[in-house]
C-alpha cells in the first residue's frame, strides 16, 4: 500500500504547461489521435454540431441598461457566429427585441479587437457600474460604464478593461480603471472607485491563486498605491470586496467583505454607508466617521443573499441561532431583519423560514422584481416556481402562488429591470424541448385565473427551432438502488418502444461533486450527435451534487467520495439489468469533477463500460492542491499533504491505481486544454503517458487530444467547440456500434 501511494511521480516534468517538451507532447499525441479516430471535420458530426453553434435560430438572450434618451429600454446580447467567432457584443431596443427580424447595433467586435492587439482574446463578461451610483445617469435612466473582462484563450485569468457606452469606446488610458491577466476579482464602488482584488506581487494571493486583498482604487491613481482595506489568510480561497445598494428597495447602503476560508466556508464582513463615503477617499468631508465593519455572526458554512431589509441565510447545517431556541434544518433558506441582525446579534433577532427541505426537495435559487420574490424548487429533481409578494416596505414576504405540481423541465427566471418592474425573462426547455423565451410579469400570478399555469406568461418573444429530430423520444425518471440502499435518480431519453436487446449505444452523463445539479435541459449536440443516431442517453444524479440540497452532497465529500462512485455504477448496471445495454455498448462521459469520476470507473469498473470520454479532469489526487486552483478544492476531495492521503484520498485517484495486471482496459479519450488554469492538463497528460507505459503490449487503447486554446470549457469558440464535441461523440458512438455488431 504505502509504495503504492507514495511512489516517486517520473511523470511530473509534463506540469511545466508551456515547456518546449511538454507542448511536443501534447501536438505529437494529438497526431497519434486523430491518426486512429479520424479528423472529427471529416466525419459524420462536425458540420451539424458547427451549424447548431453558428445558427442564427439561436436564442439572443439580453440584459437590460436602463433606457434610451426616448424612454426605450436598451437591450445588450453578447453573440457568436460564422461570420463573429469570437463574438459581439451589441444592442438593440425592447420593441424592436419582440420583432422577428430584428436590428443590432455592435457596440464591441471581439474578432476586429483580437486582430488588432493580436491577441486572441476570449469575451468573459461585463460588469456595470450601478446607475443609482453614477452621477453620469441621467438620474438612474442609463447604464453609462463597464468594466469589460477578456482572456488569452478562454483561461480563467482575464485583463480588465473599461468601456464607456456612451462613447462606445474602451476609456482613454490614464483615466481608465486597466488591469493586466489575473484572476482579479473587481467592482465599481462609485464612478470612480473600484473594490478591486487581483495579482498585486508577492503575498497578493491566495495559494489557490485568487486575491487575498481587496483595495479600494480611486480613478486617476496608481493601482499600487490603493490603499488595502481587507484582507484574508494566505490559505484562504479568496476574498471579495463589494456593494449591496438596496435603497431602491426601501434598504440602505452596504459595503461587504467577504473571505470564503474553504470552497464551503465563508466569513462576512458588513458596514452600513453614506453617499460620501462612495467618494475617492482624497475628496470625502474632513471628519466622515470611518466605516465600522461587524461580523455576520453566522455559522461559517451558511450563505447569505439580501433584498430590501431582509437578510436571507442558506443553511449547510442545522443551526440554533437563540439558545435553547429553534433548529433550522440544513439546506433550509431563512430571513429576518438585516440591521436588527447586525446590531442586537443572531439571539436578539426573530427568524422565519422561506424555505425547509424533505429528504427529496431541495433549495434551487431566488430572484426579485420590484414586488415580488420568485423562488426556484427542486422536489425529486422536478422543477416548482414560487411567487412571494414583497410588503411592509420591504420587511415581509407573503406566500401569493406556486406551480400546482413539480415538472420534467428547466426554467430560468431573470428579472428584466428589478428597480422599476415586475417583469422579467422566463425560459423554458427539457430534454427534447427547445428553448422558448417568454416575457411575463409577476404581478400577475394574482390575477383572478382559474387552473391556469404559468399565467405569469404574457407573450412569447422567442423560440429555438428543433435542432435534432427528437421525434419519438421518450423522457423517463427511474431508480436505481446503490451499495447503501439508497435509491438513486436517473433521467433516460430513448426512442419510445426502444428494443431491450442490450444492443443500443448508450450514453452515462455523471457529475457529482460541488453540490452541481445535474437536470432536464435542452442541448442540441447531445441530440443530432447522439440521439438523432439511434442512441439512448442518461443523465444520473448521484450523490456528491445538489439535487437534493447539501445533505445528498455532503454525502460524498472526502472520505465518503465513495458513495458517489457507488452511485453511478448502480446506475449502470440497472441500465444493463433493465437490457437497455450491455457493458459492451454503454459509454460514459464526465468533464472536470465528472473526469474525476470517469478516471475512477476506468480504474475501478473496466468490466462495466465500453467506452470513456474523459475531459478537462483531476486524475492526480496526490499533487492537485498543488496545481493552479487545486488548493481551493480541499473541502470537497481532502489535503494529501496530511493523513487524508493513507487513509482515503490515494483511494480514488486513478494516476495512483492502474492496475498493471488488467489485461483489458475499454477504450479511453481523454481531452483537455492547454489554456485551462484551472484545472492543470497535467493531469490528463500524466495519466495518458503513464497508460502509455504501463499499457504497452496490452489492450489499453487510450487516445488524446489537448486543444492548445480553449481554458476549462476546452474550447475558444465554436469551430473548436464543433471539433471537440464530434470528436468525443464520434469516438463513442463508433465503438459501441462496432462492439454491438460484434455481438450477432
Amino acid at each position: 500500500m504505502t509504495s503504492k501511494t507514495v511512489e516517486d511521480d517520473k511523470y511530473v516534468w509534463l506540469e511545466d504547461v508551456e515547456a518546449e517538451k511538454c507542448l511536443d507532447f501534447a501536438k505529437s499525441s494529438n497526431d497519434k489521435c486523430l491518426q486512429a479516430l479520424g479528423d472529427p471535420k471529416d466525419g459524420p458530426t462536425y458540420d451539424r454540431v458547427l451549424s447548431v453553434l453558428e445558427s442564427e435560430d439561436r436564442i439572443p438572450h439580453v440584459s437590460s441598461y436602463g433606457r434610451d434618451e426616448a424612454g426605450e429600454r436598451i437591450l445588450f446580447n453578447f453573440w457568436r457566429d460564422k461570420a463573429n467567432p469570437k463574438g459581439i457584443w451589441r444592442k438593440t431596443t425592447a420593441s424592436e427585441y419582440k420583432k422577428e427580424e430584428l436590428k443590432w447595433e455592435v457596440v464591441l467586435d471581439v474578432d476586429k479587437l483580437a486582430e488588432k492587439d493580436g491577441i486572441s482574446w476570449v469575451w468573459k463578461g461585463a460588469s456595470a457600474l450601478a446607475r443609482k451610483r453614477d452621477p453620469m445617469s441621467d438620474n438612474g435612466r442609463v447604464v453609462t460604464r463597464v468594466l469589460m473582462n477578456l482572456s488569452r484563450g478562454g483561461s480563467d485569468a482575464t485583463h480588465l478593461k473599461e468601456f464607456d457606452l456612451l462613447s462606445g469606446e474602451f476609456v482613454p488610458e490614464g483615466e481608465a480603471f486597466i488591469l493586466p491577466e489575473a484572476k482579479t476579482r473587481a467592482s465599481f464602488k462609485s464612478r470612480d472607485v473600484l473594490l478591486v482584488g487581483s495579482d498585486f506581487g508577492p503575498e497578493s494571493l491566495t495559494d489557490s491563486g485568487y486575491p487575498r486583498t481587496v483595495r479600494e482604487w480611486a480613478r486617476g491613481t496608481a493601482v499600487e498605491d490603493a490603499p488595502t482595506v481587507f484582507e484574508g489568510e494566505k490559505t484562504d480561497v479568496a476574498v471579495n470586496g463589494y456593494i449591496a445598494d438596496e435603497r431602491s428597495f426601501g434598504g440602505s447602503l452596504w459595503q461587504i467583505h467577504s473571505r470564503s476560508i474553504t470552497f464551503y466556508t465563508s466569513k462576512y464582513y458588513m458596514a452600513k454607508l453614506t453617499e460620501d463615503h462612495l467618494l475617492p477617499q482624497s475628496e470625502r468631508p474632513e471628519g466622515l466617521p470611518e466605516l465600522e465593519f461587524k461580523e455576520l455572526d453566522i455559522q461559517e458554512d451558511a450563505e447569505i443573499d439580501y433584498y430590501c431589509n431582509m437578510l436571507f441565510i442558506s443553511l449547510r447545517s442545522d443551526w440554533t441561532p437563540k439558545e435553547g431556541g429553534k433548529t433550522y434544518k440544513t439546506g433550509s433558506i431563512i430571513y429576518c431583519d438585516w440591521e436588527t441582525f447586525l446590531s442586537e446579534g443572531k439571539g436578539g433577532t426573530d427568524y422565519k423560514v422561506l424555505f425547509e427541505p424533505t429528504d427529496r426537495t431541495a433549495y434551487e435559487y431566488m430572484t426579485c422584481t420590484k414586488d415580488y420574490m420568485i423562488v426556484s424548487t427542486m422536489n425529486n429533481v422536478k422543477s416548482k416556481l414560487h411567487f412571494y409578494k414583497i410588503g411592509d416596505g420591504g420587511n415581509s414576504l407573503t406566500l401569493v402562488s406556486e406551480d400546482s405540481d413539480p415538472k420534467i423541465r428547466d426554467c430560468s427566471v431573470r428579472p428584466i429591470d428589478a428597480i422599476e418592474s415586475n417583469e422579467f425573462w422566463f425560459t423554458l426547455s427539457s430534454y427534447t424541448q427547445p428553448s422558448t423565451l417568454f416575457l411575463a410579469d409577476a404581478g400577475k400570478v394574482e390575477e383572478p385565473v382559474e387552473s391556469a399555469e404559468d399565467k405569469f406568461i404574457v407573450t412569447k418573444l422567442k423560440q429555438l427551432p428543433e435542432q435534432y429530430d427528437s421525434s419519438g423520444l421518450v423522457v423517463e425518471q427511474r431508480m436505481a438502488t446503490s451499495k447503501d440502499g439508497t435509491e438513486i435518480p436517473y433521467f433516460i431519453v430513448m426512442k419510445e418502444g426502444v428494443e431491450l436487446n442490450g444492443k443500443n449505444p448508450t450514453l452515462l452523463y455523471g457529475y457529482g461533486g460541488f453540490e452541481i445539479s445535474l437536470g432536464p435541459h435542452y442541448v442540441a449536440t447531445s441530440g443530432l450527435a447522439w440521439l438523432e443516431r439511434g442512441g439512448v442517453y442518461v443523465e444520473a444524479n448521484i450523490r456528491g451534487g445538489g439535487e437534493f440540497g447539501p445533505s445528498w452532497h455532503q454525502a460524498a465529500l472526502k472520505a465518503n467520495r465513495n458513495k458517489a462512485y457507488e452511485d453511478f455504477i448502480a446506475v449502470g448496471e440497472h441500465l444493463i439489468e433493465s437490457k437497455i445495454c450491455k457493458p459492451k455498448t454503454l459509454a460514459i462521459r464526465g468533464g472536470s469533477n465528472g473526469g474525476l469520476l470517469m478516471g475512477n470507473m476506468y480504474i475501478m469498473r473496466p468490466d462495466l463500460f465500453g467506452a470513456v470520454h474523459c475531459a478537462v479532469p483531476l486524475l492526480d489526487m496526490k499533487r492537485f492542491n498543488q496545481l493552479l486552483a487545486g488548493a481551493s478544492w480541499m473541502a470537497e476531495y481532502g489535503n494529501p499533504d496530511t493523513s487524508d492521503w493513507e487513509d482515503f484520498l490515494y483511494k480514488y485517484s486513478p494516476y495512483h491505481n492502474i492496475d498493471e495486471s488488467v489485461e483489458s482496459y475499454p477504450p479511453m479519450l481523454v481531452t483537455t486544454s492547454t489554456r485551462d488554469d484551472r484545472v492543470h492538463p497535467a493531469h490528463a497528460r500524466k495519466m495518458v503517458k503513464k497508460l502509455w507505459d504501463l499499457g504497452e503490449g496490452k489492450d489499453w487503447p487510450i487516445y488524446y487530444y489537448e486543444n492548445i486554446e480553449g481554458g476549462h470549457g476546452g474550447a475558444a469558440d465554436a469551430k473548436q467547440s464543433a471539433f471537440m464535441t464530434s470528436l468525443a461523440y464520434d469516438f463513442m458512438f463508433a465503438t459501441l456500434t462496432k462492439n454491438a455488431e460484434a455481438m450477432d
